[in-house]
């Protein structure tokens, strides 16, 4: 059985610049009036950390707007996902321009207690802008996924509740930041894990769901439409050891390619999905949650999206979210 979700990370560009109106609001309202139409959900992804700094320093008037959308994503059962860029948090405002904290770009390297504050501070932040004290995200996704070393920043967020991460792509590789996901390509759909995000555990508190991704020779990342998105935005000049860095992740035979429905063509979703539905149909015992990845600022092609979306009814592959996945992945892991 197949189920695909749909996650879409809910944010500006990295290095602070654009406007939340046209970056975060205006695709996400284009984005839910497709969904309903189609009686679909997807999980959102909200960067918690940056929208509190942009709210407390009153940097950007669509902010209420945005909380709005929020309490309605969340209303008419979208699911809310936590998101963290923790550098937002000891950023400043200073002549119309963010400086945000580099010390602080993984949240995994940090001290367990500033962990914690981050954490707190940001699930504190979702609760207040949704009306509900109690409310815990299910599901986790970390800043540029990084999720390594995995240990400590894991034991955090369980113990405040969160039991689902989908920081992971198959393969993935930064020499910059030391991230490495090439060990989780011998794992399956997803998988329980504890101390290590790459290595299974069945005794594991926590359940990987990866962002689906396949190995492809590098140049198949070189569509005009992906360039075009990655020329688009915003991260600003790269120094040369950054660029270097950047370069030795593509040096290798294949690179993963992400289930992406903003940057990836509809030709390209339809054949990725088919290979997946062609597994499909010779174990269909086995479930498959399939993560595929967007960001608002990104969203540009909701052609493509609807078109995707009616491709999976067609084939007869359900779309749900965290909270569809969560209980049929427990189950499975039990049986087996």
């Amino acid at each position: 059985m197949i189920e695909c979700i749909f996650t879409i990370d809910y944010e500006i560009y990295g290095n602070g610049n654009g406007s939340l109106r046209e970056l975060v609001y205006e695709p996400t309202q284009r984005l839910m009036a497709t969904f309903k139409e189609w009686d679909a959900r997807f999980v959102t992804f909200v960067e918690a950390a940056e929208l509190d700094k942009i709210e407390e320093s009153r940097t950007d008037d669509s902010i209420a707007a945005v909380r709005e959308q929020v309490r309605e994503l969340h209303g008419q059962g979208f699911e809310i996902g936590l998101h963290l860029h923790p550098q937002w948090y000891n950023g400043r405002y200073e002549d119309g321009e963010w400086f945000l904290d580099k010390s602080e770009y993984n949240l995994c390297t940090l001290r367990r207690e500033r962990i914690a504050q981050i954490v707190d501070r940001s699930v504190s932040y979702l609760r207040e802008v949704l009306g509900e004290p109690g409310f815990t995200p299910l599901a986790f996704r970390a800043g540029n996924w990084l999720f390594q070393p995995t240990e400590t920043a894991a034991s955090v967020l369980n113990e405040k509740g969160v039991k689902i991460d989908s920081s992971v792509f198959k393969g993935g590789l930064q020499h910059g930041q030391k991230l490495d996901y090439r060990r989780a390509l011998r794992n399956g759909y997803c998988w329980k894990f504890s101390h290590d995000v790459n290595e299974p555990d069945l005794a594991g508190s926590w359940i990987e769901i990866p962002v689906y991704a396949e190995m492809v020779p590098f140049w198949r990342m070189l569509t005009s439409k992906r360039v075009g998105l990655q020329n688009r935005g915003g991260v600003g000049g790269r120094s040369v050891r950054q660029r270097l860095n950047r370069a030795l992740d593509f040096v290798r035979f294949k690179y993963p390619l992400k289930l992406d429905f903003c940057r990836m063509t509809l030709s390209e979703l339809t054949s990725m999905m088919g290979r997946v539905i062609r597994e499909d149909c010779e174990t269909p015992h086995v479930y498959r949650p399939v993560v595929a990845i967007g960001h608002t600022k990104d969203l540009v092609d909701l052609r493509t999206v609807d078109s995707f979306l009616s491709f999976l009814r067609l084939n007869g592959v359900s779309v749900g979210t965290f909270a569809d996945a969560y209980p049929k992945v427990l189950q499975e892991r039990q049986e087996s």
